[in-house]
């Protein structure tokens, strides 16, 4: 009896995968979070991992730091157990306990953000290590906001904003009118954004795996538009870009918003896009988020069909999430 259902399992598992991908071809991923002043991170990292897992290309694990924290308070459905209360801790703190073993993993997607307090120093140097060695890293949204003083960090994401970011930080990275790349290296902070709106996604490497055969332009969903960002930007390559509209505080310039970076022998993909729940549910940011974290996985895409409800230049596209 025990081999009977043993074998049942093992045959519902493989009927519920997509054709042509085996059990052991999954890719393993590692959400990190924790802390994030953008309230819906918690629904955030539940949907990326659901839609991750829905693909059936991956396995989805999430690792949390023990101080939580969003929108400038720490969260109170998350006890501590060393005695201390929420109100003891202000500020976002550093979690000591916090050391993911990411050599199990393909890759990993931070879902971390601004004024993240630092990891321990081992769990600095085993992420470095983890991507240097051939790991892929998913930077989504605000994660370009967090750890603005660790050097490799800042190299890894190729682009960041806040965390005092600077001139000294890198160049301030955009496409002209001419579709040329500026390195802007005049003083100034990195990291700005007016109000939240939709804004159009336009490729600007159309024959790369992660943008090959998506619409050359589509309408994201309402979002921040993430604009001045800086950094070292070595082995960067813009992907995607989307017109900054001084109508919204905008710098009336085309801001990178899907960018991939080499460290190493690893690879990164990163998106400025992903504010809240709604930006998450956009068809573009889902569809360009599976292929890009299969990418920086194993430096390929299978996902390469394009959804039937993928937005077009004028008409946004949302799934709901229960």
């Amino acid at each position: 009896m025990p081999r009977i259902l043993a074998l049942i399992c093992t045959i519902t598992v493989f009927a519920m995968l997509p054709a042509g991908i085996n059990a052991e071809d999954k890719l393993n991923v590692l959400i990190i979070d924790g802390q994030n002043n953008h309230n819906a991170w918690p629904k955030t990292t539940a949907m990326m991992k659901k839609y991750l897992e829905e693909s059936g290309r991956f396995t989805v694990d999430v690792e949390r730091t023990r101080y939580t924290w969003k929108g400038g308070k720490l969260l109170k459905e998350f006890p501590l157990d060393d005695g201390k209360t929420h109100d003891d801790l202000p500020q976002p703190k550093t979690d000591p306990d916090f050391k993911p073993d990411f050599e199990k993993y393909d890759v990993v997607v931070n879902n971390f953000g601004w004024n993240a307090a630092p990891w321990p120093d081992s769990t600095n140097k085993a992420f470095d290590d983890f991507v240097q060695n051939g790991g892929g890293v998913v930077i989504v949204h605000a994660a370009n906001n967090s750890f603005g003083d660790w050097p490799a960090y800042n190299k890894m994401i190729g682009l960041g904003g806040w965390g005092g970011r600077n001139e000294k930080s890198g160049p301030y990275v955009y496409i002209d009118e001419t579709g040329k790349t500026i390195r802007d290296t005049t003083p100034g902070n990195g990291g700005s954004h007016g109000p939240q709106h939709e804004f159009k996604i336009v490729i600007r490497n159309p024959d790369h795996p992660i943008t090959k055969g998506l619409p050359r332009t589509w309408l994201h969903a309402k979002d921040e538009l993430y604009q001045q960002l800086r950094g070292p930007a070595d082995n960067m390559t813009i992907l995607a870009t989307a017109f900054s509209d001084k109508n919204f505080k905008g710098t009336g310039r085309n801001e990178p918003m899907m960018m991939t970076v080499e460290y190493g022998d690893g690879r990164v993909y990163h998106t400025p896009m992903g504010h809240a729940d709604y930006s998450v549910a956009c068809v573009g940011f889902i569809t360009t988020f599976l292929r890009g974290t299969e990418w920086a996985a194993s430096g390929k895409v299978t996902l390469k069909e394009v959804p039937a409800d993928f937005p077009t230049a004028q008409t946004t596209s949302s799934r709901a999430f229960d």
